[in-house]
């Protein structure tokens, strides 16, 4: 109804991927995620605090398969956002915070 470019169609795509992430589903729920990230990027713009939650999840996604890499520089550009939107206290950067806190640490593990 709403259209497939819709904010609200990249809420559902997202809603979806975390399904299928809890079912353990990585590889079905990551272009999910990256379509829910690019509607985001065009109908809200690319410094928008829910163009931050798509990256945010894309990067949790990259990071459960392995993809610490480009976990990383998705939570950075997430966390870059979240600064500049909501600020340095609020949940949700402090969220990104801990979440690149973490891929880091697996990054450094793994080397």
């Amino acid at each position: 109804t709403l259209g497939a470019e819709h904010p609200a169609t990249a809420t559902s795509l997202n809603n979806l991927a975390a399904l299928l992430e809890r079912q353990g589903d990585y590889a079905a729920a990551r272009p999910l995620l990256e379509r829910a990230l690019a509607i985001r990027e065009r109908t809200l713009g690319t410094e928008h605090p829910d163009t931050a939650r798509s990256l945010h999840n894309l990067a949790v996604c990259c990071a459960y398969q392995g993809d610490i890499a480009t976990a990383i520089a998705l939570i950075e550009r997430a966390l870059h956002i979240r600064r500049r939107a909501l600020g340095p206290s609020h949940p949700d950067t402090l969220r990104a915070e801990q979440s690149l806190a973490n891929m880091r640490h697996a990054s450094a593990r793994a080397e």
